[in-house]
């Protein structure tokens, strides 16, 4: 036990035998992160200087773009540190930050969706009380909870791995989660139990109101050529979205199941790919999709009214 009070330092896996093409990762990483701020904040921008569309759709949208910078800045700076350096370590206070990052930044994801899928069903299945049951004020108190609840169960759950002794300071990973490191506890708590538990059952019932809400928002549209034309302009590029987070999170599953028996390089895709794929496809996709916001960024870019 007296190794519990000497771990300050992590060990991180995962970039060993890069060497050869380690410039290439780096340039390759450093482009894709750029490219996320830049769909990103053009986004966030587009819709904060536009008061012609401060609708609460597009409040979820912005807030879900700011989500994914705050999620993305936790691991590219750190990664990127990384495929430069020969050591791959990380402080003991770096490693519970990181993991408190990651985990808000998923939570808060999921918590956006759920909002954005609420005030979809609203606008499509109760158009005559929208405005009444969406205002400015309830919008503000749903975004204010959406982030508060995933900070402070995250928190939660950071602080009880935080008292936990550990046994060792080997991280299977090339970035830092909750989960591994209570693996390394000398005698699991309780409440290192009870708490991630907690977590991923309130989750798990975002999860069911967003499909459930969605069924019903399909069965509605299908009774109405109004209602299919409004599904497929504003339901349609969140379905993606929350397809492409379904999927991002079953193979960061698939990681911390079979992990230890495919490659590393697939190793490091599957446990990377849910801060690489929904970070840039989700502004994309809105942007692309939502006219008023591709008619803004292009009217601003062709610097014309259109």
């Amino acid at each position: 036990m007296e190794n519990v009070s000497v771990i300050t330092m992590f060990t991180l896996s995962g970039l060993h035998g890069i060497t050869n093409y380690r410039l290439t990762l780096f340039v390759l990483t450093l482009l894709c992160y750029c490219f996320i701020w830049l769909v990103n904040v053009t986004i966030i921008v587009t819709i904060v200087l536009d008061k012609t569309i401060h609708e609460p759709m597009y409040i979820f949208l912005c807030n879900l773009c700011i989500n994914g910078l705050y999620g993305t800045t936790g691991f590219y700076p750190k990664f990127l540190i990384d495929l430069l350096s020969t050591t791959h370590v990380i402080s003991y206070a770096g490693c519970l930050l990181q993991g408190f990052v990651l985990h808000s930044s998923l939570c808060a994801d999921i918590s956006m969706l759920l909002l954005m899928a609420y005030d979809r069903y609203v606008a499509i299945c109760q158009p005559l009380v929208y405005h009444s049951v969406m205002t400015t004020q309830r919008v503000c108190v749903f975004i204010f909870f959406s982030w508060l609840i995933p900070l402070y169960l995250v928190f939660t759950g950071s602080i009880t791995t935080a008292r936990l002794r550990l046994c060792g300071s080997h991280i299977p990973k090339i970035y830092c989660v909750n989960f591994l490191v209570g693996k390394l506890a000398c005698t699991p708590s309780i409440a290192s139990v009870i708490v991630p538990a907690f977590n991923y059952t309130f989750y798990c019932g975002h999860f069911i109101f967003i499909i459930w809400s969605y069924v019903y928002l399909i069965k509605t549209c299908l009774t109405s050529k109004e209602s299919r034309s409004k599904f497929m302009q504003t339901c349609l590029p969140h379905l993606i979205c929350l397809i492409i987070l379904f999927f991002s999170l079953f193979f960061d599953l698939l990681y911390m199941r079979f992990g230890s028996q495919v490659s590393q390089s697939l190793q490091n895709f599957m446990a990377m790919e849910f801060l690489l794929v929904p970070p840039i496809m989700n502004p994309l996709i809105y942007g692309f999709k939502l006219t008023q916001i591709r008619n803004k960024i292009l009217q601003f870019l062709c610097g014309k009214r259109l």
